[in-house]
């Protein structure tokens, strides 16, 4: 089973970008804390379709959420030739935990759909 649960703070903005055929990716860097730690571990996240353009549209970094995706290793040999490689969590729900701007309440009023993975 391939099943990521995080919480934690942006540590970059939203960067959503289209991808042709109507579809749309937004990729971010969420700072996810470490149990007994003052440390974080930065995590690379992307979201797609309806959800990324939800996230694009209500999340900024420092905004708190949680997201529950899949884990996806990709590798490649870069302009020198190195090998690279790299992880990251392609979300299936991304929940916004911080309140909007200038809320008063602690819950956030935001519109949310799950994503279609």
């Amino acid at each position: 089973m391939n099943s990521v649960v995080l919480t934690g703070n942006l540590a970059t903005d939203v960067d959503v970008k289209d991808v042709g055929d109507d579809r749309q990716v937004a990729n971010f860097l969420l700072a996810v804390d470490r149990l007994g730690s003052d440390e974080a571990d930065f995590i690379r996240v992307s979201a797609w379709n309806k959800q990324a353009e939800l996230c694009g549209r209500y999340l900024a970094k420092g905004r708190r959420i949680g997201v529950d995706g899949r884990l996806r290793s990709s590798s490649w040999e870069d302009g020198d030739g190195n090998k690279r490689s790299a992880v990251e969590v392609v979300a299936h729900h991304v929940e916004f935990l911080s309140p909007p701007p200038g809320s008063e309440s602690g819950a956030p009023e935001v519109p949310f759909e799950a994503a279609t993975a």
